[in-house]
């Protein structure tokens, strides 16, 4: 985000609108009297867009330019209005993480894993996104092919993003993907490891399928590990066509 200097009257308006509270004051002096304008911490603004879609400049003083690679990466993933190529779907993780799963990702013995890294007023930069990436890929997890942060990795196998990116930075970014089961212990350790090392906050999210007999297989491991959880639940209301029906069956019909 930008402030053209010449519109702008400092009236400070815009300050409450920026999720990374890096909108400041500062002066300017030309020849004729000292001038008090807007700056945007560049480093630190993550190209939202809050600032502008929240129309509160009177001058219209506020704008986004268009940005080049590798700058781009940073509204692709904070600025929920822009579709991310890879997907088709505005935003920071697959389909399947927003609404429920409707394809089969995650069938028994399999559970998905997401790791949010950030968040408004504190951001992550991409070098944490990788040390979260890199711990977890020798363990045999599988980064969602959809997901934008996989696309801005040069190895998928070690989990290392493309080294243009690791200064970029986003409100947030979620790693995604899927593991078998019994290795979710082993990445649970992992995670508590690399997080000594990152400079951001990030909420884990491990996505299982309720058993027939209504039991959530992963309680047990975090009840073994004495991790604090919070079971939340996402129901198929009809929005997609389940790879199998409730028979197990493969079926074109939408639930």
């Amino acid at each position: 985000m930008k402030v053209d200097k010449d519109r702008c009257i400092a009236c400070k308006r815009c300050f409450a609108y920026c999720p990374m509270g890096k909108i400041q004051t500062f002066k300017r002096h030309d020849e004729i009297r000292g001038r008090v304008y807007i700056e945007i911490d560049q480093d630190a603004c993550t190209d939202c867009g809050m600032c502008v879609r929240a129309k509160i400049c009177p001058v219209n003083a506020l704008y986004q330019p268009e940005e080049t690679w590798p700058r781009e990466v940073r509204s692709i993933l904070s600025n929920p209005l822009i579709e991310f190529k890879g997907s088709s779907v505005p935003g920071r993780g697959t389909e399947e993480m927003k609404t429920t799963d409707v394809k089969g990702t995650f069938p028994p013995g399999v559970v998905g894993i997401g790791i949010e890294l950030g968040r408004p007023g504190i951001g992550s930069f991409f070098r944490d996104v990788e040390k979260i990436a890199m711990a977890l890929a020798p363990l045999g997890y599988v980064f969602a092919d959809e997901n934008p942060v996989t696309h801005f990795m040069s190895d998928r196998k070690t989990g290392k993003l493309l080294d243009e990116v690791l200064g970029e930075k986003a409100t947030s970014a979620i790693i995604e993907g899927i593991v078998p089961i019994e290795k979710l212990p082993e990445m649970l350790r992992a995670l508590q490891k690399v997080s000594k090392e990152i400079n951001t906050v990030f909420t884990l999210e491990v996505i299982t399928k309720v058993t027939p007999e209504g039991e959530v297989p992963t309680k047990p491991i975090f009840n073994d590990m004495g991790i604090w959880y919070s079971l939340v639940s996402k129901n198929n209301l009809g929005l997609g066509e389940p790879y199998f029906d409730f028979y197990g069956k493969d079926s074109n019909k939408a639930s």
